[in-house]
C-alpha cells in the first residue's frame, strides 16, 4: 500500500547516528522499522505503517536535550521501555510522567531524545 499523500503531511525524518548500522538494528528491533538500502547507498528506513520513512544522517549534533519532540506509537509504553533498554537505549522520563496521557521518552543509542506513546484504548 502506497504512503498517503497529502498537503502538511510529516513525511521524512533524518536522524543524527555516529553508528547507522547500530541506529538501523536498534529501531528495526524496537519498532520493526523495515531498514533498505537507497539507490544512493544510504541506509534508510520505512516505520511500521509505511506512512514515514527517513535516514540516519552522521556529522550531525544529536538531539540530546527535548526541543522538537518525536513521539512514536506504540501498543504499550511499558513494553516497548523493556525493548528500549533491552536494545541499549536508556528511560529518560518514565511512563506515568504526562498522566493521564500514557508516555515516556527514552534516549537511543545515538543519544537522541524521543517519545513514546500509547493511545489510552490499546
Amino acid at each position: 500500500m502506497a504512503p498517503t499523500l497529502a498537503n502538511g503531511k510529516i513525511c521524512y525524518i533524518e536522524i543524527p547516528a555516529a553508528d547507522i548500522a547500530k541506529a538501523a538494528e536498534f529501531y528495526a528491533a524496537v519498532f520493526g522499522w523495515r531498514i533498505r538500502t537507497r539507490g544512493d547507498g544510504a541506509t534508510a528506513f520505512d516505520d511500521a505503517t509505511g506512512e514515514v520513512s527517513g535516514t540516519w544522517v552522521t556529522g550531525r549534533p544529536t538531539s540530546g536535550q527535548p526541543g522538537l519532540l518525536v513521539y512514536i506509537m506504540v501498543d504499550s509504553v511499558a513494553a516497548t521501555i523493556d525493548a528500549v533498554v533491552t536494545h541499549g537505549g536508556t528511560v529518560v522520563q518514565p511512563m506515568g510522567a504526562d498522566a493521564p496521557e500514557i508516555t515516556a521518552r527514552f534516549r537511543d543509542p545515538a543519544g537522541n531524545v524521543i517519545g513514546l506513546y500509547q493511545e489510552p484504548a490499546r
